[in-house]
């Protein structure tokens, strides 16, 4: 069985942060996981589901690239985005590196969008999800930390399915 190791610089954030960047760390450091699941798997351990539905780790990874780009992208930047699929299939071409690769380019858009973002109130650009409702930044982030979560935990038992990799 293999164990992965715990990462000291990926952490939740200290008690003296303000609200964005608090929330900011948290999804960052759930995000992480979701990337420490993947990363080393092979593809077709990656691409195998675990569970009757079809959710398997590579899937999971690409949908959270399409709501990392659907939620900040295009709904609170009103970026002219193409609109995500949120769907966990794969095609043949999807490479676990190039999943990643992709993840980790939406997160590093996402972040600039935060980083810009200078009131937690401020509006969606676009009316978004099921209730298409208008967003605050403030609902997007906490929104992402409970999606990326609740499928980080997915991603933890889908790799110990796959080839016995326990830990962070």
């Amino acid at each position: 069985m293999t164990v992965t190791q715990r990462r000291d610089d990926v952490g939740p954030p200290g008690t003296d942060s303000g609200e964005k960047s608090t929330l900011l760390a948290f999804l960052n450091y759930v995000r992480e996981a979701v990337a420490t699941k993947a990363q080393g798997l092979e593809d077709r351990h990656g691409r195998t589901p675990g569970v009757p539905s079809g959710t398997s780790v590579l899937g999971l990874v690409k949908h959270l690239t399409a709501a990392e780009l659907y939620w900040f992208a295009w709904a609170f930047e009103g970026a002219d985005v193409a609109h995500p699929d949120f769907s966990m299939d794969l095609s043949e071409g999807d490479s676990a590196d190039d999943l990643l690769a992709a993840y980790r380019d939406a997160i590093e858009r996402s972040n600039e969008i935060i980083e810009r973002c200078d009131d937690m109130n401020r509006p969606c650009a676009r009316a978004a999800g099921k209730a298409g409702a208008v967003r605050s930044m403030r609902w997007v982030l906490v929104h992402m930390i409970e999606e990326t979560a609740r499928h980080a935990g997915h991603a933890d038992i889908l790799r110990e399915q796959a080839d016995g990799s326990v830990g962070r």
